[in-house]
């Protein structure tokens, strides 16, 4: 599974740390490095990284983390362009999608509220940066995603599909409300859980008119016009 951007991040913290010092910054050091509320969420990345291959953790052993997988060189900026029609005609890695509209990353906004676009806006991705490739692009609004590096105002890429696992990041629908989430597969229920703890997660009724909308398979970020699987 490739790393969010805020996993990459950690990463290169983490690779930074113990090329200077010596040793793997802390748990706490690392919630202060990134903004978040506690340990907990720094922990939570640590093991989406040891899950990924890229850190070993031993037990036992204060700041025990060793790197296993070199962090990736900052992605190269793409410019975002909008209303390009013909420009990805002579690139063999660039996908030309369009973009659809908002989708609420916090509580689900309403898809007739997002607002008008033309059905010419489209903007330029680069095909080897997103997996699956994006059928569509919406734009974030809010920011329960934060930590899976998703923020208010990026551009999502979106795979068209029906189907998801339990696990993944998915835009969903439940009437008319469109929202991107992170889709937990029970028993009992569906739910579609934020990862950002300001947030509460979103049970599906049996009775909503709920579908999967399509898969997460990366962003844009507009203001830095850098790309992030």
């Amino acid at each position: 599974m490739p790393l969010t951007e805020t996993q990459s991040a950690i990463l290169a913290l983490i690779a930074e740390r113990i090329d200077a010092e010596g040793m793997p910054p802390s748990q706490t050091e690392i919630a202060r490095a990134f903004g978040f509320k506690g340990v907990r969420a720094a922990q939570y990345h640590l093991e989406a990284l040891e899950a990924a291959g890229a850190i070993e953790r031993i037990p036992g052993r204060a700041r025990g983390i060793r790197v296993l997988q070199p962090p990736r060189p900052a992605q190269a900026e793409l410019a975002f362009t909008p209303n390009a029609p013909n420009a990805a005609a002579n690139d063999d890695h660039a996908l030309r999608v369009p973009l659809l509209g908002r989708v609420a990353a916090g509580l689900p906004i309403g898809a007739d509220n997002a607002g008008a676009l033309e059905a010419d806006d489209y903007i330029l991705l680069d095909r080897v940066l997103f997996a699956p490739a994006p059928d569509y692009v919406l734009r974030v609004q809010g920011d329960s995603m934060r930590e899976e590096g998703i923020f208010d105002g990026d551009l999502i890429g979106v795979h068209r599909t029906r189907d998801a696992h339990s696990g993944q990041i998915v835009v969903a629908r439940i009437g008319e409300e469109i929202t991107v989430k992170l889709l937990k597969l029970g028993k009992d229920a569906i739910r579609l859980l934020p990862r950002n703890p300001d947030y509460a997660p979103i049970v599906v009724k049996p009775d909503d008119d709920f579908a999967i909308e399509g898969l997460y398979c990366g962003l844009v970020r507009p203001n830095t016009s850098r790309l992030s699987r």
